[in-house]
């Protein structure tokens, strides 16, 4: 059951994920867009269950609260401090050949990697190797598992494995201080 009031930790871990979800799913980036405007959210077509001796509860309403951009901001300035990430993207590549793009990518990656290991610990979601066969049981947890293909039918559903997802376990994100202008996530250099 979810928490009603998530730490500050936890709303961290929802955002990054989130952030990362939007970007890889139009649809859930138009969903969210959405519910943003305080449109009524979309829901898919539920079938209708058999009747039951008594009524299910309702679901709790879903509450969209607005996050405050100052934790991704923060990651997106580690980032950038220890790989040089936004110059990296912001860099008009054409006119670079593979090879220097690639050893730039080789020193990116690498801070990008010290980064998230310094301050986050992240596992897969699943433990079974890319590509295995696997078999979800009914009731499995869809925020966890995203389900691709020709979905059709109800659980259980076999497939093969095509990524194991990410979940953040812990987040060591660095304190703020009042003044701190988050906006920043490099300050301009002037040499001497």
């Amino acid at each position: 059951m979810p928490e009603s009031n998530v730490s500050f930790l936890g709303r961290i871990s929802v955002a990054v994920g989130t952030f990362f979800s939007i970007l890889g799913d139009g649809k859930l980036a138009a969903d969210v867009q959405r519910l943003r405007r305080g449109d009524a959210p979309f829901a898919a077509p539920v079938a209708t269950p058999a009747p039951a001796p008594a009524p299910a509860p309702a679901p709790a309403p879903v509450v969209i609260k607005e996050a405050t951009p100052d934790a991704a901001l923060q990651l997106l300035g580690l980032l950038q401090r220890d790989a040089r990430f936004v110059d990296f993207v912001e860099e008009d590549i054409a006119a670079y050949s593979d090879a220097d793009i690639g050893a730039a990518a080789r020193l990116v990656h690498e801070g990008c990697r010290a980064t998230l290991r310094e301050h986050f610990t992240i596992r897969p979601v699943r433990s079974e190797a890319e590509n295995s066969r696997v078999t979800l049981p009914e009731g499995f947890d869809a925020t966890q598992v995203r389900l691709t293909g020709n979905v059709v039918g109800k659980a259980p559903f076999s497939g093969n494995l095509s990524h194991r997802g990410w979940k953040v376990d812990d987040v060591r994100l660095p304190r703020l201080t009042d003044s701190h202008d988050a906006s920043v996530i490099a300050p301009a250099e002037v040499e001497l």
